[in-house]
């Protein structure tokens, strides 16, 4: 099987990117982890192989096909957190039940890797699938809806499969409100959804502070339990480029003091200020502004590929990590500072939350 070829040499690949070989070795040296992959979604509606190495896709087709297993590889990706993404449009039992089909087929793809890649929960199943050299899997869900029906909230789950729940996407649902200026009505959480912050809790479930809106934002922190970090798995930031859909200042520090992090999306619409160029270094000035604002424990890498983003033209495909880490170290950004972002603050707040 294909995903079982060789990872291409670091030399050759640093070549192909216009990059420096520490920079391809840093990433493979390191725990990096993307907090946001989409990849199932491109296989559920477009029948995309997954397990086959593709070219990426020219011009506006490039809002799918960033990843295969075979690039992944290739990258240095240690691990990812790989999404099922809610269908709004479904009843509530609906969304439980495709939930519940969606995950057994996610879960049957990763297990015909043979081992390449393989699902994790906890830090300690990480470090074990690491050791076996295996990218690991975690499994999460966008659209916290997707839920509302199970007769037993997160304990309805099998397995305690799913790491991490986004609470809303990019409509209203019976938990809140997201934070697309095509909401159109409400704001915050609903009461609804606020249980479901405290079943998250009690399940030991990362809550992910993306897509909702500011005050939705603010109503989930004050039901999260302060033990436990949050997530906002992948966002830009207001301090760089004021968008409806990042983060400010205030957030960005309400999640560092949680011990949660905050992961950058690849999507230049919600990255890319006046002026600046077409680039990967446009996802570094919005990691350099969380350090400015919290510190470089609370940032990390958020990509949303497969999501339907454009990426700038050097991240489209998924085995250019390394382009984004030669800007780090093109900052004079210590191998220490770059290690936490790829991977080492996300497996800090896995830890706080699930540590075996």
């Amino acid at each position: 099987m294909e995903q079982h070829a060789e990872i291409v040499p670091s030399k050759e690949l640093a070549e192909r990117l216009g990059v420096s070989q520490e920079a391809v070795e840093l990433v493979r040296s390191s725990e990096t982890i993307d907090l946001h992959l989409e990849p199932y979604l491109t296989h559920r509606l477009f029948g995309y192989d997954l397990l086959r190495r593709h070219a990426p896709p020219p011009g506006l087709l490039a809002r799918f096909g960033h990843l295969d297993v075979p690039r992944l590889r290739d990258a240095g990706l240690a691990g990812g957190m790989w999404s099922i993404t809610t269908n709004p449009f479904r009843t509530a039992a609906g969304r439980w039940k495709a939930f519940e089909e969606n995950l057994e087929r996610l879960t049957g793809l990763l297990a015909s890797t043979d081992g390449v890649v393989e699902r994790v929960r906890t830090l300690a199943e990480y470090r074990a699938a690491r050791g076996r050299g295996a990218h690991a899997a975690f499994l999460s869900v966008q659209g916290g809806n997707a839920f509302a029906a199970a007769p037993d909230g997160m304990a309805s789950v099998r397995d305690q499969a799913i790491v991490r729940v986004t609470l809303v996407h990019l409509t209203n649902s019976c938990f809140g409100a997201t934070s697309s200026p095509l909401s159109g009505w409400g704001s915050g959480l609903t009461s609804q959804g606020r249980s479901h912050v405290e079943d998250l809790n009690a399940n030991r479930v990362f809550v992910d502070l993306a897509h909702i809106d500011r005050q939705g934002f603010w109503d989930a922190l004050e039901v999260h339990d302060p033990s436990q970090p949050v997530l906002v798995t992948h966002t830009g930031v207001d301090g760089i480029l004021p968008h409806w859909r990042n983060l400010d200042d205030a957030q960005i520090k309400a999640v560092a003091q949680t011990g949660g992090t905050v992961g950058i999306i690849f999507a230049r619409q919600f990255l890319r200020r006046r002026g600046a160029p077409d680039t990967s270094e446009m996802v570094v000035e919005h990691l350099a502004h969380i350090v400015d604002v919290a510190g470089d424990e609370f940032a990390s890498l958020g990509s949303d590929y497969d999501g339907a983003i454009l990426p700038p033209p050097d991240l489209r495909s998924g085995d250019a990590y390394a382009r984004i880490v030669q800007g780090m170290l093109d900052r004079g950004w210590s191998e220490e500072r770059i290690g936490r972002i790829l991977g080492g603050n996300y497996l800090r707040a896995l830890e706080m939350l699930r540590p075996g």
